[in-house]
């Protein structure tokens, strides 16, 4: 059993101001000399990156979609490890989940997997005492889940604040703070959402010591971990990469990771694993660098925004060429497989698959259950995959060929003994097999 003080941040939707309670939240309590272990339920990739820049410690991401139930747990003890409290920012409304099933996925969902007290960011503007029978609401959806209080956000004036507390004092429901509606606090947006910190690095610095000092100054610090040490202790056992991967496949092969502006989205326990798998990763940047790492047998492209790099993508030919010749596995996600193609929006990608993306007006987004139609570098014929997708481009393949995925309503990838490129998302926590696989064929 574990002792891990922990807390979500939850709200009633979307919008509320979760991301920039939690990331403050983060900050402040790092600045008082705790040790916070960041956490984001669901897929998103952006926020965690935020919240590393607050507690100086990777962000992980807790998805039960993703992992399976069973994982979600020992993933918090592996991020959590030497870490005094944890704090884990949720994904849209609280009962919010992957429209498969109810709630799954959910923010209340995961709250309850970890058995631990949220505190809900209540949006005030627009109402006074209504606010309290809002809350209640929330409350008594689903006892199975412990709402131990609330933060007011968007707060008009004192009086304002006043009429919110007196409401709710009146039902026993707990104030931890009340943020101004002037707190100008924020951090940019694009069409996929938040900009990425790698991408402003100090901007981004900047707005989440500001995000820090506004909790610090707005929000009761000392109430908020007396709450989360109400948790109880936790069962293990704690993720460990090594025995999620077994015996060690491969040794003196180095895996390259692309990374950089253009390539942000990828979850912490993916290089994990594969150097659990015997192999050493190397990070380079597809915007600067001329050439693969030395001595790369595998690469590595995860997502991010190509399309807002392509210019300077195109205009790095010496690497272009190199990812065209290189011959070795390549596993490419959404960004990857753009990369990968002979061109983005007009420009000269890498030309390994024969095929075009271009940006799109239409968000693509959702959780997938898809089955893998053949063999390729990761895939099997017939194994099922759980993943997310979530772009504004399309790929359009010259000649045909069939897709590598297949789920309800849906198709997608491309794959080959050497190759796997698809939208699809996958992590790797849930799925460690795919380290093996990708490590095994580079030491060929």
């Amino acid at each position: 059993m574990t002792d891990l003080p922990r807390l979500v941040i939850a709200a009633p939707s979307s919008g509320s101001g979760k991301t920039t309670v939690a990331t403050g939240l983060m900050a402040a309590l790092t600045a008082k000399g705790l040790v916070v272990s960041p956490h984001k339920v669901g897929p998103d990739y952006i926020d965690p990156g935020y919240h590393a820049l607050a507690a100086g410690r990777p962000g992980r991401n807790l998805d039960p979609w993703l992992v399976g139930e069973r994982l979600v747990t020992p993933l918090l003890l592996h991020g959590a490890e030497g870490a005094g409290i944890a704090v884990i920012e949720g994904v849209m409304g609280l009962y919010d989940g992957a429209a498969q099933g109810g709630d799954l996925a959910s923010t209340a969902h995961v709250a309850r997997l970890l058995d631990a007290p949220v505190v809900l960011v209540v949006d005030v503007s627009g109402q006074g005492r209504s606010v309290a029978a809002l809350v209640h609401g929330f409350m008594s959806y689903d006892t199975r889940v412990r709402i131990g209080g609330v933060i007011l956000n968007r707060v008009g004036s004192p009086r304002h604040e006043r009429i919110c507390r007196e409401a709710l004092d009146d039902m026993g429901i707990a104030v931890f703070g009340a943020i101004p509606r002037t707190a100008g606090a924020a951090t940019p947006s694009r069409h996929l959402g938040l900009v990425p910190p790698a991408e402003r690095r100090a901007e981004a610095v900047a707005a989440v010591a500001e995000l820090g000092d506004l909790v610090a100054g707005t929000c009761d610090l000392e109430g908020l971990i007396r709450l989360a040490r109400t948790a109880p202790r936790l069962p293990g056992p704690t993720w460990n990469p090594h025995e999620a991967v077994g015996e060690p496949v491969g040794t003196d092969v180095v895996v390259a990771v692309a990374g950089g502006k253009a390539f942000t989205f990828g979850y912490a326990e993916q290089a994990e694993l594969i150097e659990a798998a015997g192999a050493t990763v190397a990070t380079f940047d597809p915007l600067a660098d001329e050439s693969l790492p030395e001595g790369t047998r595998a690469v590595v492209l995860p997502g991010g925004f190509p399309e807002v790099y392509a210019a300077e993508l195109s205009a790095n030919e010496p690497l272009r060429r190199a990812v065209a010749a290189f011959g070795g596995p390549i596993a490419a996600e959404c960004a990857g497989l753009l990369y990968l193609c002979r061109e983005l929006d007009g420009r000269p990608m890498c030309g390994v698959l024969d095929a075009t993306a271009a940006m799109t007006s239409t968000l693509t987004l959702g959780y997938r259950d898809a089955v893998a139609v053949r063999d390729s570098l990761l895939t099997r014929e017939g194994e099922r995959h759980h993943g997310h997708e979530f772009h504004r481009t399309r790929v359009t393949l010259t000649g045909d060929a069939d897709p590598l995925y297949r789920w309800r309503g849906g198709a997608d990838g491309y794959g080959g003994p050497s190759l796997t490129a698809s939208y699809l998302h996958l992590h790797w926590a849930g799925e460690p097999h795919l380290a093996t696989r990708l490590v095994s064929h580079a030491r060929l």
